[in-house]
């Protein structure tokens, strides 16, 4: 995927499973910080934003996916390691109804946007549905992530490259 035989290093312009995901670089711990304001900032303003809000968004969310990722972990040790193509479409499908959903809409930019937070802390790439629940379990399970896998990817190219 790097061949340096024409003395440069060609950038990928997509993730598989031979890409890095884990450590992420300057530019992807921006884009997090830079989309989780976003996020964050929009639950607070641009909705009303109730108490449910932050029930849903800092507490049962952030359950769900330790519940179902320590379970997940139990019963499978290994890393999950859910980086595919239909990986990335699959985490969209499921995950954007929670934006539209009115009573969850509040609740998932809240959770979103803080789990961008933690990852930026931890510089850990993935999806940040994973984010919280890695920190808590001790864990560096990864899911597919439409928007930052491509400034990952290009920061790992980058590194690597800079390495050989």
């Amino acid at each position: 995927m790097h061949d340096r035989r024409d003395g440069h290093c060609d950038i990928p312009t997509h993730t598989s499973r031979s890409t890095p995901v884990g450590a992420i670089g300057p530019l992807g711990v921006g884009a997090r910080i830079a989309v989780g304001v976003v996020f964050v900032a929009a639950a607070l303003w641009w909705r009303d934003p109730t108490w449910a809000d932050v029930v849903v968004g800092l507490v049962v969310l952030p359950a769900a996916a330790i519940a179902l990722l320590g379970w997940r972990a139990r019963v499978r040790p290994d890393r999950l390691e859910a980086i595919t193509p239909t990986a990335h479409c699959l985490n969209v499908v499921l995950l954007l109804p929670l934006f539209f959903i009115p009573a969850t809409a509040g609740g998932a930019l809240l959770f979103y946007g803080v789990s961008m937070f933690v990852a930026a802390l931890r510089r850990r790439g993935g999806c940040e549905v994973t984010a919280v629940s890695n920190a808590v379990l001790g864990r560096d399970d990864q899911v597919g992530c439409v928007l930052f896998s491509p400034i990952d990817a290009a920061e790992a190219a980058r590194r690597e490259c800079a390495h050989q």
